[in-house]
């Protein structure tokens, strides 16, 4: 079957709104008894490290009497920790940053050793909007001399993004086919990698996410957002709407744990994580650092993941993954 590009994968348009709480001052629900491991995906220094640095500084103060270890097993865009995750003790003690799309893009990709049901999701916590950068040194100053660019020489313009089949990647799909370009994407590890290739002009710029953006902002040019209105940070970046495209997209993080994890301590890092969420501190950092918070537990869990995994699918099909 063919797909038409132009159509290509209105994922993630959703910005799920915080679901509200019934306690009118968060607290935590019950403290670990012991220090909590939680593993990251991708390498220190990427969007997914930084929110984890977050919420370690959160539950500290909430939980003084244990740590949250951060452990990282980085490879495969993310697919080596999750194809290992269910090999955790399932003590409640043990959590995995989990990412979408790319839960769902990699197996149907079929590179990775494990699939989208092998991934047991506990809680979804922010989504970050997708954003086009160039390096401050770039001669584009604004997404009109970047596209004249791109058209002028199909093919040379290379752009980064972190890894394969992931948000990053679909992103930069649909910039080419939204406007009509044919740019080069890059894979990198993990945000953190793609820092010194983008700071050092040594690609064209990058299809990556509003945190990398501002925490880089006197060293990267953003050209565009993909949100529904203009970013606070950023006000002076035009969104993809106002430039002719309906586009409101990003990726997902969350929290996922082994299968063997009881549903008893499933619910108990959910709550963990809703009163982290909902704790002004962490409103704080999240808004200053370009996250949009969602809540997503155990409630919203089955009907949220059953409308990303079809949305997803589709999108798959439309960038031909799976298909040899």
């Amino acid at each position: 079957m063919q797909f038409n590009i132009s159509h290509l994968i209105g994922i993630l348009c959703i910005a799920a709104a915080p679901v509200a709480m019934a306690q009118t001052a968060p607290t935590m629900p019950a403290c670990p008894e012991k220090n909590m491991l939680y593993w990251q995906a991708f390498p220190p220094g990427g969007e997914s490290d930084l929110s984890a640095r977050h919420q370690q500084m959160v539950l500290k103060k909430k939980c003084a009497a244990i740590d949250t270890i951060i452990q990282y097993k980085a490879g495969a865009g993310g697919g080596l920790m999750w194809g290992q995750m269910n090999s955790l003790p399932g003590d409640g003690l043990n959590v995995v940053g989990i990412n979408l799309p790319h839960i769902v893009f990699q197996p149907i990709e079929g590179q990775v050793q494990y699939k989208t049901a092998d991934i047991t999701p506990a809680f979804w916590f922010h989504y970050t909007p997708d954003v086009l950068v160039v390096p401050e040194s770039s001669p584009h100053k604004n997404f009109a001399e970047f596209i004249a660019a791109a058209k002028k020489d199909p093919g040379k313009m290379s752009l980064g993004g972190s890894g394969l089949n992931s948000a990053n990647h679909a992103a930069h799909e649909r910039l080419n086919a939204a406007f009509g370009i044919k740019s080069i994407y890059v894979p990198y590890k993990g945000t953190g990698d793609m820092t010194l290739a983008v700071v050092g002009a040594q690609i064209d710029g990058a299809v990556t996410y509003t945190p990398f953006a501002i925490a880089n902002r006197a060293k990267v040019r953003p050209l565009a957002v993909a949100m529904e209105k203009r970013h606070p940070l950023m006000p002076d970046v035009p969104t993809f709407r106002e430039l002719g495209v309906d586009w409101v997209d990003g990726a997902y993080r969350g929290i996922g744990v082994p299968k063997s994890t009881s549903l008893e301590n499933r619910k108990k890092i959910a709550d963990m994580w809703m009163a982290m969420n909902t704790d002004p501190e962490m409103k704080e950092l999240a808004a200053k650092n370009g996250f949009e918070l969602v809540n997503i537990g155990n409630a919203q869990m089955d009907a949220f993941m059953k409308e990303r995994i079809s949305l997803y699918i589709e999108g798959a099909q439309r960038l031909g993954l799976g298909k040899k």
